[in-house]
């Protein structure tokens, strides 16, 4: 703010807060004149507007929020503000006015998730109401001061020629994405965090038809397809008493009762990856869901780490992965210019017995490609799919 000094804010804010009162524009100068002050009209109405914002939006953020292109905000100190429009962190002009600010706001986002944030449980991870991820660690355990994250959603779903403008996807990329849908072949999105892997999961899924029913199951719901038949199963984190957990492993189980066409697990990170193994190799074709990795090469290793921090053996868990999974699609999010597909791989049987990732097609960032010696094998998969669909 720039009229009103962060003093007076913070004793209108005090003031309204002892009485219970919302800042309505009476009620604000109600409170500016018992402190002695006298504002215009306009002023008045700067500090009101900041006051809801305290109390009900995101504070000196909601104006970042509504930013269409925004995808990621982040707050390292109270002046260091940033965002990512798609093109990687850029500083903002907004601040707050102290650490005690930034923690403030990050008390209030954490309780209207349902979640306690506080020195005794300094670090939050919540969906907000309209859908935004959100994360805040507390100062100490972050340093110089408290710490915010906020992935905001998609507000519309892409389609492949919207991603094709984008620069996210090449023509061949969309063709060959399509047809992987259309064959019904189980897939995993990899990536690191921020890369993309989310919208392009969701992209895919619109193009399922309407005809088949697509179970959903996801930590943070943030997958928003567009598609006439979509159920969603949201994982919930315990209490404050630190009860009533349910688990992305729950919910893959409870997913097989629900007659899905498509199974779909948001994020693969955890214990899950057992069922959803067993579940895409016991008729569930078409299943997908997303994987944090390096490259696409390095899926199998990924999987097999959690599979076997889950008490599958190291055999067991390329055995079931070796039918469960055929292709890879990585995405990477470079330092400069925007998210792209960067590989089509598939999984083989190596002669050791494990899984392997073999490229089928890498893409340049100028827009060209190469194929790999997995290529004659998408073809066939591909293909295969095509004639059993026609009954050849």
């Amino acid at each position: 703010m720039t009229a009103i000094h962060n003093e007076l804010l913070e004793r209108v804010r005090h003031s309204l807060a002892d009485e219970g009162a919302e800042p309505t524009p009476a009620r604000v100068a109600a409170a500016v004149r018992a402190e002695g002050r006298l504002l215009g009209h306009d002023d008045v109405l700067e500090l009101v507007d900041t006051l809801r914002r305290d109390a009900f939006g995101a504070g000196p953020l909601d104006a970042l929020l509504r930013e269409p292109e925004v995808t990621d905000i982040v707050v390292n100190r109270p002046d260091a503000v940033y965002i990512d429009r798609g093109d990687g962190l850029e500083r903002t002009a907004v601040s707050f006015s102290d650490e005690r600010d930034v923690r403030r706001l990050a008390q209030r986002l954490a309780a209207a998730g349902g979640r306690r944030l506080d020195d005794a449980s300094p670090f939050v991870d919540v969906r907000l109401h309209d859908g935004t991820r959100f994360h805040a660690v507390l100062s100490p355990i972050a340093h110089p001061g408290t710490v915010l994250s906020l992935r905001v959603p998609a507000r519309r779903a892409f389609t492949l020629e919207m991603l094709q403008v984008c620069g996210t996807l090449t023509p061949v990329a969309a063709g060959l994405l399509r047809d992987l849908v259309d064959a019904r072949l189980a897939f995993l999105v990899s990536g690191g965090t921020g890369s993309g892997k989310t919208t392009l999961l969701a992209t895919l899924l619109s193009l399922i038809g309407g005809r088949e029913r697509l179970v959903l199951v996801e930590d943070v719901a943030e997958l928003r397809p567009e598609h006439d038949h979509v159920v969603g199963l949201e994982a919930r984190p315990p209490n404050v008493e630190g009860a009533g957990t349910i688990t992305v492993r729950d919910l893959v189980r409870q997913a097989l009762r629900m007659r899905p066409d498509r199974l779909v697990v948001g994020e693969v990170r955890g214990a899950e990856v057992v069922d959803l193994l067993a579940a895409l190799n016991t008729g569930h074709e078409g299943g997908c869901g997303t994987l944090h990795a390096n490259s696409a090469g390095d899926v199998p290793a990924r999987l097999e780490a959690l599979g076997v921090a889950a008490g599958l053996g190291r055999q067991a868990v390329h055995s079931q992965l070796a039918s469960a999974v055929q292709v890879v699609v990585h995405v990477v999010r470079p330092q400069r210019g925007p998210r792209f597909v960067s590989e089509i791989a598939i999984l083989r049987v190596r002669a050791d017995g494990l899984v392997g990732c073999q490229p089928a097609v890498r893409f340049h960032p100028d827009g060209t490609a190469a194929t790999g010696p997995g290529a004659d094998r998408l073809k066939h998969l591909l293909r295969g799919a095509d004639e059993q669909l026609s009954g050849s």
